[in-house]
């Protein structure tokens, strides 16, 4: 295994990286805003399986195949740009007709934490940028004549998908507190809702775009 001091650069960059905004990030607060922590949390135990298919993909070889492959990764892509407007769009419709609703007296029935544990791991795992990363980040980290590399790969692979996880839950905690403060303003909920939504929006089409990294 890397050195003491290997290990803290590998858990410094690995939480810089928790923290960026990404897909799963933005679905989470979403689904805090709208349904509550619990539907949060759910959604980022849910991206953090998704975290873990990448990294197990990664240790068997199945990501380098995946990345190699340019129909593959182009299936990839697509199939995750896709999911990611699609839960964009619904998010946005989904804002206005539950602020509508709030407007009338009416509560909306939630989504539920089982749904929102499933769409995290989708938004995850349909993500070859996910992949992409953990090939190109957790390799330059490993000692090659340490322990045996796939295990390497999946120990430190692990501790970068629960950095993610946990900062995922802070944001479900966070957005959670700002839905329970906002909760007699229903047209701010909707425009912090749109906001999520729109920004999922962009990052599919992102993804969209993306190209078969090089090597």
């Amino acid at each position: 295994m890397p050195d003491p001091t290997q290990l803290a650069l590998f858990f410094a960059a690995a939480l810089v990286l928790a923290i960026t905004p990404g897909p799963g990030l933005f679905y989470v607060a979403a689904r805090t805003l709208a349904g509550g922590r619990a539907e949060g949390v759910a959604s980022s135990l849910g991206t953090g399986l998704g975290g873990t298919v990448h990294v197990l993909a990664g240790s068997l070889g199945v990501s380098a195949v995946v990345l190699a492959s340019a129909e593959l990764f182009t299936a990839l892509k697509l199939a995750g740009a896709a999911y990611l407007v699609w839960v964009g769009l619904r998010t946005l419709r989904a804002a206005r007709r539950d602020a509508a609703a709030a407007l009338r007296g009416v509560a909306s029935p939630p989504v539920g934490a089982r749904r929102a544990f499933r769409e995290g791991v989708l938004v995850e795992a349909l993500n070859p940028k996910t992949a992409a990363f953990f090939l190109a980040f957790v390799p330059q980290f490993v000692v090659a004549d340490a322990a045996p590399v796939a295990l390497q790969f999946v120990v430190l692979g692990f501790v970068s998908v629960a950095l993610n996880t946990l900062a995922d839950i802070a944001v479900a905690f966070a957005a959670g507190n700002l839905r329970d403060g906002a909760a007699a303003r229903p047209r701010l909920i909707r425009r912090l809702r749109e906001a999520s939504g729109a920004a999922m929006i962009a990052l599919g089409l992102g993804l969209a775009l993306a190209r078969r990294p090089a090597g």
